[in-house]
């Protein structure tokens, strides 16, 4: 099934850059493809089993969405504190779906972009939840004051804390999404059916 987006690094940069407020900033997002076979539905998701992405202790999935996020990011002295006043992310959100290697008879091409679509639609609301979690980020991180701290060594403890918090929430409400989603009855379950039990 698709358990979702494991993977994502989070690094910062640290430049010289002039203090900012929240800049406007925009995810990359690209899709990746993988290569199944088949000529019925049925055939097309035995493919997905083969050669879906791993994900997990689970095994294979249909599709997952991962991201890569660093930060520009200025730590500055100001008196005895130390504050945040440039934090400006770098997002590239990866889906990666299956894609048949042939042309489908016309009727499975009709099933199968049914199936995708809502696949498609399921992981774009994983990287809607990532995109929001870094706009958090960059809410809570920009103009983070932290006293008594010169060396700006506090403060990046401080901010690592906050980070921890706000990433594990976003896990969670992928987590819960999924647990819908995937669950008796639920969409992605619905879509496979339909995929199996059509031409």
């Amino acid at each position: 099934m698709t358990k979702t987006f494991l993977t994502y690094a989070m690094a910062a940069v640290f430049a010289l850059a002039p203090a900012a407020a929240l800049a406007e900033w925009q995810a990359i997002e690209e899709v990746r493809p993988y290569s199944i076979s088949g000529k019925t539905g049925a055939e097309l998701y035995e493919s997905i089993g083969a050669r879906g992405p791993k994900a997990g202790v689970t095994g294979r999935v249909i599709a997952h969405t991962t991201f890569k996020l660093t930060w520009t990011r200025k730590y500055e002295p100001q008196g005895n504190a130390c504050v945040i006043t440039t934090n400006r992310p770098k997002l590239i959100i990866t889906y990666t779906l299956p894609k048949p290697a042939a042309a489908l008879p016309a009727a499975v091409e009709s099933s199968w972009e049914s199936f995708i679509s809502g696949v498609a639609a399921h992981e774009r609301v994983h990287g809607e939840t990532i995109k929001e979690m870094v706009k958090e980020i960059e809410a809570t991180s920009i103009g983070l004051t932290v006293a008594d701290d010169p060396d700006c060594k506090k403060i990046r403890i401080e901010l690592t804390r906050r980070l921890g918090e706000i990433s594990a929430k976003q896990r969670q409400r992928g987590r819960d999404f999924d647990k819908i989603e995937m669950g008796d009855g639920g969409n992605i379950q619905q879509l496979i059916l339909k995929l199996v039990n059509g031409p």
